[in-house]
């Protein structure tokens, strides 16, 4: 007898979102998953083999601080191997995370970050702590300097420059939004950076954090859908130019690509371009980010699934 046909679902369909921070880094997860439970060889083991890939060591090295206890396992791994410095790099993003909420002094953050970054001079992920802490908690110089200092060692880091983006973004929430500072930041490094860099989608991070900032004072509308934040002229123009970039992009082994996917398609979708929106939807697969779906204050899965459906249909 011959077995009934499956029913035709959508790849996309056959998985659970799962708004992991490890994003498609199955190595990472499994690494993350055995720290979670004291073991720290495989982060060991795992930040050794990234080498010099510093955007997929600074990736790695933030999720794996994610863990609640990291701190006091990147502590015993520091006790057991005094002179690791991915150990103290660790313990310096956890302990800059630890800091953002509330959990340690800001002065601990940063003297946990010096101490890493002395351990390895070259290495941009104890500034990229630093950054961390400093976006939440340290003034305007604090955040330009680790910037700077992130910049030095990997001029195009991806994650600085986002955690720079939403730190500018927050400043003011006047009029005149279209020559917001924010934008020229993006638009500068957009310009700086290699003509393959990821940074290409960095304006269009930048509008879509002033929607998050201007959203939350009442200056726009808390549902994206009802906000004419992505019809401008400006979003147009920064949707487009990314887009068309992101078809041509041959970068795909990039560690924080699914970021800058899930930025795009959110801004593709509000734009009402849904042909476009739906090219992304199947490339960002099960790995939805909590940002932007999360703004402003809306449910994350709720938005993601409700997007995705009204872009890609019913099988």
């Amino acid at each position: 007898m011959t077995p009934p046909r499956r029913p035709f679902t959508r790849p996309w369909r056959r998985h659970r979102l799962a708004f992991d921070p490890a994003l498609d880094d199955a190595p990472l997860a499994a690494a993350r998953n055995a720290l979670a439970q004291g073991r720290w060889g495989a982060a060991r083991s795992l930040l050794a083999e990234t080498g010099d890939d510093w955007d997929r060591r600074g990736h790695r090295l933030v999720v794996l601080a994610e863990v609640s206890a990291c701190a006091s396992w990147a502590s015993d791994w520091q006790r057991a191997e005094p002179d690791s410095a991915c150990a103290a790099a660790l313990l310096a993003c956890a302990t800059a995370l630890r800091a953002v909420r509330g959990k340690a002094r800001y002065a601990t953050a940063r003297e946990q970050a010096l101490a890493a970054a002395r351990m390895a001079p070259a290495d941009p992920s104890p500034w990229l702590a630093q950054l961390i802490v400093a976006r939440t908690l340290g003034s305007g110089d604090d955040c330009a300097r680790a910037f700077d200092q992130v910049r030095a060692r990997h001029r195009d880091h991806h994650h600085a420059h986002h955690l720079m983006a939403t730190y500018l973004a927050e400043r003011g929430t006047g009029g005149g939004d279209p020559l917001h500072e924010v934008y020229d930041f993006a638009d500068w490094a957009a310009e700086q950076a290699p003509a393959d860099s990821p940074l290409a989608v960095l304006p269009v991070v930048a509008h879509t954090e002033r929607y998050r900032v201007l959203a939350a004072a009442g200056h726009l509308p808390r549902d994206p859908r009802e906000s004419e934040h992505w019809s401008t002229r400006k979003a147009r123009q920064v949707m487009k130019a990314a887009f068309d970039w992101w078809l041509e992009w041959e970068g795909e082994g990039h560690p924080r690509q699914q970021i800058d996917l899930n930025y795009l398609a959110h801004a593709k979708f509000h734009e009402g371009r849904l042909a476009e929106a739906a090219a992304l939807f199947h490339r960002i697969g099960p790995h939805a980010t909590r940002a932007p779906w999360s703004y402003a204050d809306r449910d994350p899965k709720q938005e993601f699934r409700a997007a995705r459906t009204a872009a890609l249909g019913s099988p």
